[in-house]
């Protein structure tokens, strides 16, 4: 049974047709589309992302 709680992003659709979901682990963050298989990044490396996204 998976117990990891999976945050869904706020930008994502609400008809589950495109929704990115992120869950915090000790040592990582793991990102995924609802459908799909998960990505693990360092949290630093998350970070990183989202700021540049931002720019």
């Amino acid at each position: 049974m998976d117990v990891t709680k999976w945050r869904k992003a706020r930008q994502s659709s609400d008809q589950g047709d495109a929704c990115v979901e992120v869950a915090r682990f000790p040592e990582a963050v793991a990102v995924r589309d609802s459908k799909g298989p998960k990505l693990m990044l360092t949290p630093h490396t998350f970070h990183t992302i989202l700021n540049n996204l931002k720019q």
